[in-house]
């Protein structure tokens, strides 16, 4: 994954969804000098997705929808777009699920840790994508709670929000469950681990030569 990371952009695309990381990192320089801390944290949290991305190795496509999505997400706490337009809480939580569900599951398959989407009914892939994305809503409700309780009590958190928010990403990951099962958004270049055979392991099984 490495070797994912450190090749070089090849084209538009690929230098876009660079330069979006290179944002991503200015983000939080402007934060930091003239927004609040906390501002320039919720900016952080989102650089591990975005220089993620790279590392996974994603089809210039998906790395600029997911580095697109993160920084608006980031940003629009910053702005207060979250308490000052009703919808857009959900909307962000639809579209951020459902593409980090979507590469997760992506990553998952080309991985050999679920079977791969060209052999598996689409309304399975649908399925687990959507199971994805619910544990990431969970999971981020439970970041929620954590700022709410230790960090600031500006972060806004009740049930109603908590349901329509994991019902949001749930729903935004079962739809993009419906793009992985017609593509793959990795790269088929790029360089990942296979789980399925331990390192150095040789392709045939040496009982059959003994």
């Amino acid at each position: 994954m490495i070797a994912n990371f450190l090749r070089p952009a090849r084209g538009p695309a690929e230098l876009a969804a660079d330069a979006l990381r290179g944002l991503g990192m200015f983000s939080v320089l402007i934060a930091v000098i003239w927004y609040a801390p906390t501002d320039a944290g919720i900016l952080a949290f989102a650089l591990p997705g975005l220089f993620g991305a790279r590392f996974i190795g994603l089809r210039p496509a998906a790395d600029i929808s997911c580095c697109s999505i993160l920084l608006i997400a980031a940003w629009s706490n910053v702005f207060d777009l979250y308490t000052r337009i009703s919808w857009w809480d959900i909307l962000i939580h639809v579209l951020c699920t459902g593409v980090l569900a979507a590469v997760l599951h992506s990553l998952a398959e080309r991985r050999g840790v679920v079977a791969s989407a060209e052999v598996t009914p689409t309304a399975l892939t649908i399925s687990i994508t959507a199971a994805i994305g619910l544990a990431l809503s969970a999971l981020w409700e439970m970041v929620e709670w954590i700022g709410f309780v230790f960090i600031t009590q500006d972060i806004y958190v009740t049930y109603h929000d908590t349901i329509s928010d994991m019902a949001a990403g749930g729903f935004g990951a079962a739809c993009a469950g419906i793009i992985v099962a017609k593509t793959s958004l990795i790269r088929a270049d790029a360089v990942l681990p296979d789980l399925q055979k331990p390192a150095g392991s040789s392709a045939e099984d040496p009982s059959l030569h003994a």
